[in-house]
């Protein structure tokens, strides 16, 4: 069947999954999304979590069915073969290389980045394998000033950039996203911007959720404001229902009885 989608792009958290229902995931959106696959539809969770974590999350979801494209820490390509979710290595290759070169050019200012950090906001900062700088806010409001500082310091530094997710940030490169790496698997698949569907509900969401990256646009109503306004922007649909409800509400929006 021909649904005009042939890319469905979600986010995880709080876009399809609650942990807090049960299930997670709607019923009834597994079922759409089964039989979406099933009619030749490509389906790619894109989130902030690792590969671990991520599997562990669909773990809990209890799904049975998964998707075929994993994105994760917002820049990372897996797909699915033979029951396991293999790493796209030219891609994540080229991802890590140019990373690396990155924060080497970033190490000489982190020390002083660091003490004005802490000594401005009431943050917790640290590093791990994906960031040398790693930020969580106690809210909101004291995340937006500290996007403000990071991203005027971001001028500094080529390529270098903010990744935020509510109260957690890291840095990450400019050319690596949630947008350029679906862009990635739609070269990979053959397919344009005009068949995808993408779905998020948070900051970090904002690269695919754009009309040169997908031509269906959905924020569930639990997004964010930013989220919203943005999807608006881009006349796609806001829903009137949280993370999977929403989700199912905008499959039926965007594709009736198709």
């Amino acid at each position: 069947m021909n649904f005009g989608i042939k890319l469905i792009a979600t986010d995880f958290d709080g876009t399809i999954f609650q942990e807090s229902e049960s299930p997670p995931v709607p019923l009834e959106l597994q079922e759409k999304l089964r039989f979406l696959q099933t009619n030749g539809c490509k389906w790619v969770i894109s989130t902030g979590r690792d590969l671990l974590s991520i599997l562990e999350g669909l773990t809990r979801a209890k799904l049975d069915i998964h998707p075929d494209f994993l994105i994760t820490v917002e820049r990372e390509i897996y797909i699915k073969k033979n029951g396991a979710y293999e790493p796209l290595i030219e891609w994540n290759t080229k991802c890590d290389k140019l990373h690396s070169k990155l924060f080497k050019q970033l190490k000489p200012f982190l020390p002083e980045l660091v003490r004005h950090i802490n000594e401005q906001f009431k943050v917790t900062v640290y590093s791990d394998s994906y960031s040398p700088l790693c930020i969580i806010a106690q809210d909101n409001g004291t995340m937006d000033l500290v996007c403000e500082y990071l991203n005027k310091f971001c001028e500094k530094v080529p390529g270098l950039n903010v990744m935020r997710n509510d109260v957690y940030l890291r840095f990450c490169h400019k050319d690596f996203n949630k947008g350029t790496a679906l862009s990635e698997i739609l070269r990979l698949i053959g397919a344009t911007a005009e068949s995808v569907f993408a779905a998020g509900d948070h900051i970090n969401d904002l690269p695919m959720l754009d009309k040169r990256i997908a031509a269906y646009i959905v924020a569930p109503s639990n997004a964010v404001d930013d989220v919203k306004k943005y999807v608006i922007a881009q006349n796609g649909f806001v829903c009137s229902k949280p993370a999977g409800e929403g989700i199912l509400e905008a499959f039926n929006f965007y594709l009736g009885n198709r």
